[in-house]
């Protein structure tokens, strides 16, 4: 067996290498389709091998893209054919072939993932399908994934002080508030810069949903060919600036005689230290473009720094504004499980782009609480936006303390339990962990438990949520499958040659 796709094969029974290379080098694209800018980001990464896994050591940027409004072709409808045309001069631009490309993310964001053609959109990358991690982001992983990318969580750890990066964009506006490297609270609602959009003479060319509503509640009947005065539309920037920063302190903001809520009111953040702000409305907040798009941006992140010294916490810089979802591409690494595992049956492998979460249980203690680890692994779900998600998940179990009957028992029971929708749809149970009890929980599973779903449990792993893996068929004389771990990565700080690490959670269907 040679080199798999975009890693290095392992035995962990006996640590050797089927490939002498300390290093590797791959090249990825990530690429951002939003409701209101698409983006892409050509990153050349190094990947050192430590101990039995590669790593990325190194990340270079060859090539940004511009920023592309995204185009529609109608109200409702993204003109997939004009979207191709400007991927495919991207490419051209940063002198690479579609078939050069080693690794990537396909990221739809915003209300883009709702439009009608959305699939077609991902056919566009077809030709890549095996090489891509494509994610439909929804608002809450959004919200992470813009925490992440701006480098508010890695500032919290760096700093040790509790941060809260807003995401202002197109359509909606992502808060997080993040304190010792994690996203401690979140919400998302309907404020962003291109709710109205204006054509070349002035007047509305586009209005979402929310946009009118921000118009009723100021009397103002929006229809698209009007002409807005500019007191008008410096009132409808003030009005989405208020109401940002009435959910910033926690509330739950309407407008229009409905909420603009799009999750659970921010939980009370607490004493803060730093602001960031991420997103297309962040590069006027912080200065760095002044060019007017057609829409209420500059006007919306005018509004915004006026409130900001009243709020309280000091503005910082973030490490990226509109870039902040697409910065991090896709980091492949591959491992070989553990001997001890147990798939049934065989042909429920290989399995493709399984999003990892990874539940904080309490396997402690002399008896395993079956509610518990139930509700813990539906926590994330919900957290992650997979529990409607139409893909089989895996669990990964840092598993400690004795393998007992008893033990192994209340575990099972909670998973099933807590993977119950997953399950439900017939999706294989796929559980992950670093120790040798893969085996045993499979065959529990099977014999005690009664799951009539496949079953794929494997062992001898390190995985961390935001990764993807691929699980391939049993190797031959070995017992063992490989593993190719996908993991959506961010900078831990600005600038080329930077340090990277794995970023915490992203999912979706692949």
């Amino acid at each position: 067996m040679g080199e798999a796709q975009g890693g290095r094969i392992f035995f962990s029974s006996t640590g050797r290498s089927l490939v002498e290379e300390d290093e590797i080098v791959v090249l990825s694209v990530g690429v951002d389709i939003g409701s209101s800018t698409s983006h892409l980001v050509f990153s050349r990464i190094v990947l050192e091998r430590l101990d039995s896994r590669y790593v990325v050591s190194v990340r270079e940027t060859f090539h940004q893209s511009d920023i592309l409004l995204t185009p529609y072709s109608a109200a409702e409808e993204i003109d997939a054919q004009a979207l191709g045309a400007f991927i495919e001069r991207q490419y051209k631009d940063a002198n690479i072939e579609p078939d050069e490309i080693d690794t990537g993310a396909l990221i739809l964001t915003g209300v883009a993932v709702r439009r009608r053609n959305a699939r077609r959109i991902g056919e566009l990358f077809a030709r890549q399908a095996g090489k891509m991690v494509a994610v439909s982001a929804g608002d809450s992983l959004e919200t992470i994934m813009a925490a992440h990318g701006s480098g508010a969580v890695a500032r919290s750890i760096r700093d040790q002080t509790s941060i809260m990066n807003v995401d202002v964009g197109g359509g909606t506006s992502k808060i997080a508030v993040c304190c010792d490297g994690r996203v401690s609270g979140l919400t998302a609602l309907d404020v962003g810069a291109r709710l109205l959009c204006f054509d070349v003479d002035g007047r509305v060319a586009r209005i979402e949903e929310a946009g009118r509503r921000f118009g009723a509640e100021l009397g103002i009947d929006l229809k698209v060919g009007s002409k807005l005065p500019d007191e008008v539309r410096q009132a409808l920037a003030a009005l989405m600036a208020d109401r940002l920063f009435e959910a910033m302190a926690g509330g739950a903001p309407a407008c229009g005689g409905g909420g603009l809520l799009r999750l659970d009111p921010l939980r009370a953040p607490g004493a803060l230290d730093q602001i960031t702000f991420s997103g297309g409305v962040a590069e006027y907040i912080y200065g760095r473009e002044t060019q007017s798009y057609g829409d209420l941006g500059f006007l919306l992140a005018q509004e915004i720094r006026l409130r900001i010294p009243k709020f309280g916490p000091r503005l910082e810089p973030s490490n990226e504004g509109i870039r902040a979802t697409v910065i991090g591409a896709s980091q492949y690494t591959t491992q070989v499980s553990g001997s001890t595992i147990y798939v049934s049956p065989l042909e429920a492998l290989p399995l493709r782009n399984v999003p990892v979460i990874a539940p904080v249980f309490a396997l402690d203690a002399d008896a395993i609480d079956a509610a518990a680890v139930a509700r813990a692994i539906r926590t994330v779900l919900r957290r992650l936006d997979l529990l409607e998600a139409n893909t089989p998940v895996a669990v990964f179990i840092p598993w400690s303390g004795s393998a007992t009957f008893h033990r192994l028992d209340g575990f099972c029971r909670g998973v099933i339990e807590g993977l119950g929708p997953v399950l439900a749809r017939g999706h294989p149970l796929v559980l992950a962990g670093d120790s040798d009890v893969g085996g045993l929980m499979g065959i529990h599973l099977r014999e005690e438990s009664r799951l009539a779903n496949p079953i794929v449990s494997v062992d001898g792993l390190e995985l961390k949520e935001f990764d993807y893996i691929d699980i391939g068929a049993m190797l031959p004389n070995s017992g063992a499958v490989p593993v190719v771990i996908k993991s959506l990565i961010f900078p831990t700080s600005a600038g080329p040659g930077t340090q990277w690490q794995a970023a915490p959670p992203m999912m979706g269907k692949p």
